[in-house]
């Protein structure tokens, strides 16, 4: 059984992806935080900005099986957009939105994915013609067979998810400094400010982190700025 919050077409709107057209299954449930406000102040994670206490969302529900939560991702990508059959390019030095954008993409995200994302899924899904992303916290090893592997830490939580495709920290964190995951084996290294009352402090103060370790490259979360999903 897998339960989840909602599923959506939308474009990716952070990070190394950002732009790219996607199916985002957003799974219900996490492991830093139960979703409840009145649990908000005792939780390991307390800024989370999502809704993923129940399966009400959009699209969401409780699937019985993979192949019934993958035909349900399926269903919300448009029928004949462009590239659907996954014929990538082959051609050298392609970044993850050029022959890679070709494919039909969905962002596994959360809450806590990895609570739920099995190899049976992964295969289904990948059945279905998907590029599988995920988004975590890094608190658990990520399963075989996924696609693209974005990893954002949280402060207080051990981190056994030290590789993949993109590390994504939420900043400022007390406690979670980017030098402590600078050497970390991720090919891309974002900052993306933290929302709340104080994002613009929060924006100016990642910008000028990026400015003095080039390493690190600035996030926005540009499906707040648009008005989308």
């Amino acid at each position: 059984m897998y339960a989840v919050k909602e599923i959506f077409y939308t474009l990716q709107g952070e990070g190394a992806q950002s732009g790219r057209a996607a199916v985002f299954c957003r799974f219900a449930g996490c492991n830093l935080w139960s979703g409840r406000e009145e649990d908000r102040a005792s939780a390991v994670c307390r800024f989370c900005d999502t809704d993923f206490a129940d399966t009400k969302g959009p699209g969401g529900g409780k699937f019985g099986t993979a192949e019934e939560l993958a035909a349900a991702v399926a269903e919300k990508w448009p029928a004949g957009a462009a590239g659907i059959e996954g014929r990538a390019t082959t051609a050298p030095d392609k970044g993850p939105d050029d022959g890679a954008s070709r494919k039909k993409f969905v962002v596994c995200t959360g809450g806590e994915p990895l609570l739920q994302l099995d190899a049976a899924l992964i295969a289904a899904l990948h059945g279905h013609g998907f590029e599988i992303a995920v988004e975590t916290n890094g608190t658990m090893a990520a399963p075989a067979g996924l696609d693209w592997i974005c990893v954002s830490p949280k402060a207080g939580a051990e981190l056994k998810q030290r590789s993949g495709d993109e590390l994504k920290l939420v900043y400022p964190q007390a406690d979670a400094e980017p030098s402590a995951f600078a050497s970390l084996g991720f090919k891309h290294f974002f900052l993306q400010p933290m929302d709340g009352p104080q994002r613009e402090a929060n924006t100016r103060a990642a910008l000028r982190y990026c400015l003095a370790h080039p390493r690190w490259r600035l996030s926005l979360q540009t499906h707040k700025i648009l008005g989308i999903p």
